[in-house]
This record gives structure tokens, sequence and C-alpha cells, in this order.
């Protein structure tokens, strides 16, 4: 049972630095910002609909950026796979972290809802300006990384971490993060 647990906390850490690399990827091309444009992407349908400039950024990062889509696609599910994962962890018996990481994880998603101006939009939430969604989402995501690191470097001194070990943690990773 100690090994399966920490087999999980490694698999959300390899998680959660596929959401780290994703996200800086999607931060270049993402604009945080509330204020009102027309959107003029690729998008037919849309062109010269009136909104954020958040989501405006959001569309065109899906429709105009190469692997835009994919790589939103794999941020997305690499993050659901760390809250489930996380809900696996805690039925292990990793009280201590996983209730932490949860919460974290859970205000890391709302936030970054909020932060694209899309699914909280028209919301008593949606008033509350995009760049400080973007800020929440940022530090959310920091706490919740500096978390998992203090609790896998707390397993690993207590039982370490063998290159075979590590190699199945990674490679169940990117089975289950590509399966979805």
């Amino acid at each position: 049972m100690e090994r399966a647990r920490q087999l999980v906390g490694e698999m959300l850490i390899h998680c959660f630095v596929i959401v780290l690399l994703t996200g800086g990827f999607l931060a270049f091309f993402f604009t945080p910002s509330g204020r009102i444009v027309a959107y003029d992407g690729l998008y037919g349908p849309l062109r010269g609909v009136p909104m954020s400039a958040a989501y405006d950024s959001l569309l065109k990062i899906s429709f105009d950026v190469r692997g835009g889509l994919f790589v939103r696609g794999l941020h997305h599910h690499s993050a659901v796979l760390l809250g489930l994962g996380t809900v696996v962890w805690l039925m292990l018996g990793r009280f201590r972290y996983a209730l932490a990481v949860l919460g974290l994880g859970a205000l890391a998603g709302l936030s970054g809802y909020g932060a694209t101006d899309d699914l909280l939009s028209g919301t008593f939430l949606g008033r509350l300006p995009v760049p400080l969604w973007y800020g929440l989402h940022l530090l959310t995501a920091l706490a919740v990384g500096t978390t998992l690191v203090i609790s896998s470097r707390r397993e690993a001194a207590q039982r370490p971490r063998t290159l075979p070990f590590v190699a199945l943690s990674f490679g169940l990773t990117l089975l289950v993060v590509f399966w979805l």
C-alpha cells in the first residue's frame, strides 16, 4: 500500500509537470484582459463579434496557433487527472497533503475558467477582473506544485525511488494522460 501511494504521488508530480509545461506554452499566446475587442481570427462565424480580449486570445489559441487546441486539451486533461489522482492519493492514506492539493487544485481550475472569461462570464464571479483571476490561477498552481514537491521529497526520504520506479510512474502517467 505504501508503494502504491508513492507511485500515485509520483504520477501526480508528472501530471503537474505536464500542466506546468502546457500552461507555459499557453501563457505565450494568452492575453489576460477584460477589455472588449472584436474577434478577427480564423473562425468565420465569430468574426466581428465583441468579446473580452481574454476570450479572444483563447479562441485564437484554439484556431490560429498550430497545435494550440491540442495543448489546451492536454492542459485540461492533465489538470483533471491531477484532481482525480489526488482523490486516489487521498484514499490511499495521504491525508496530510491530499486535501491541500485537492482544495488548491479546485481553486486553480475555477480561476482558470475565470481567467479565460469562459464559463463564469455573466455570473457574479464573472464580475471580478480577468487579471485577478489569472494571478490567482498562477498562484494556486505554484502552491499545488510546492505541496506536491514537499510531499514527494518527504516520501522519498522514507523510501527512496529507483530508476525503474520513476520510469514506471512516468510511463503510466503518459499512458493515462493520452488515454483520456
